[in-house]
């Protein structure tokens, strides 16, 4: 490798494109073309950046299968900064298996922490778990120390375990700092800011409260029955029922918990669970079945009990009723609670984490770009979704459960 080439490289892992641009951007030969495209990528040029990457690869050709195996690594990596859920892990599953193969461990460790981010992203927090259970990340250089510690507090932090995701964000932030690189150190002081700002509301019946991811942690750990808004359950802190499939369930107990221990009248339970503005007799028979359906769903936890008026629930042991809700409610949430990362998403990413037809989460992004809510740019498959993130909406909560069926 010729001196301007490693200058290069060298340059690239300092976080300095500009500089690495200076020594190759007039070269064409595979090596020059990867580290091109690497610095474009570091620029927020995705789009040039795969261009550039493929061709390196095609120049590598099958007599040097590292050199080819770094460019899709450098691909992927690419794909998940720009939201590309779609791209096929596959080929980076076979890459990583290339580059373990042929003793490039710090490549290989990349590959392996861009499948498990990929896996975080999208809610699959048992896999990237059982992925990173083997790893030492201890004999590697600070930057992937740095984003190993990232993937280990992501994960924590959507299990709601707070001490074990500052302890990791902590090691993250010295790591950081010994490698020098100021993207890096942004990166952290992002993840940082979810540890700081309100997770949830708590609404019980002496009021409305925002809670920290702490604050939650210790809710669920409580002698409280929480209906669960963020995630579509009724819990405690030993039994969990999923409402997740069921909207008209979850919609009867989210009313009946907000009024808790209080009543709701039977119009009330009607308007909210089906829209109905009128009271007839096939609404009130399909009012009576539906809160069958609740009452046997819920029995573990609480019972549904008719009152003069309409319904009351009533929870087992004593217990409290509160309701868990988002920060901020919107009615997509779910699609907002994901562009508010602040990275750019297409509709077809969205779709595969919400795990909803991408015609249903279009429809979404529409109505919240009537509102302000977000912006698009880009056309065709180029179009990407964004938004500046929302002033004290921490997303942790939506991210590891799918929503409500259409």
């Amino acid at each position: 490798m010729d001196s301007l080439i490693t200058s290069a490289a060298h340059a690239l892992a300092q976080g300095d494109p500009l500089g690495a641009l200076k020594r190759v951007a007039l070269r064409d030969d595979a090596s020059a073309l990867a580290l091109r495209g690497i610095a474009m990528a570091q620029l927020g040029e995705f789009v040039r950046a795969n261009d550039l990457l493929r061709r390196a690869a095609r120049a590598f050709g099958p007599r040097e299968p590292v050199a080819r195996a770094r460019c899709i690594v450098a691909e992927a990596e690419i794909a998940l900064a720009s939201r590309d859920l779609g791209w096929p892990q596959k080929g980076l599953a076979a890459a990583r298996a290339t580059l373990e193969e042929h003793g490039d461990g710090l490549n290989a460790a990349q590959a392996r922490y861009l499948q498990v981010r990929r896996l975080v992203l999208i809610g699959r927090l048992d896999e990237a778990e059982r992925m990173l259970a083997d790893f030492d990340p201890t004999p590697f250089p600070p930057a992937l120390r740095t984003i190993y510690e990232l993937v280990v507090a992501g994960i924590a932090i959507r299990r709601l375990q707070t001490k074990v995701a500052r302890a990791a964000l902590a090691r993250a932030e010295c790591a950081a700092r010994l490698a020098g690189i100021p993207a890096l150190t942004a990166e952290v002081e992002s993840a940082s800011t979810l540890m700081k700002t309100p997770a949830a509301r708590l609404i019980a019946h002496d009021g409305e409260r925002q809670l920290l991811l702490e604050d939650v942690e210790a809710l669920m750990a409580s002698r409280a029955t929480i209906v669960d808004a963020c995630r579509y359950v009724v819990r405690n802190a030993h039994d969990v029922i999923s409402l997740n499939t069921r909207p008209v369930l979850f919609a009867l107990a989210r009313a009946l918990g907000e009024a808790w221990p209080g009543d709701v009248p039977r119009d009330i339970l009607l308007a909210k669970a089906f829209g109905a503005r009128f009271l007839d007799d096939s609404h009130r028979a399909r009012l009576r079945v539906e809160i069958g359906r609740l009452r046997k769903a819920l029995r573990p936890l609480a019972e549904v009990r008719a009152t003069k008026r309409g319904f009351v629930l009533v929870p087992l042991c004593e217990r409290e009723i509160v309701v868990l809700g988002r920060p901020v409610e919107d009615e997509n949430g779910e699609v907002l609670a994901f562009l508010t990362d602040g990275e750019s998403w297409s509709s077809s990413a969205l779709a595969i984490a919400l795990g909803k037809s991408q015609r249903t989460v279009q429809r979404a992004l529409d109505s919240l770009a009537a509102a302000g809510k977000v912006q698009a740019f880009g056309r065709a498959r180029a179009r990407r979704w964004i938004t500046p993130p929302v002033p004290g909406f921490t997303t942790t909560l939506l991210l590891p459960a799918p929503p409500l069926i259409d």
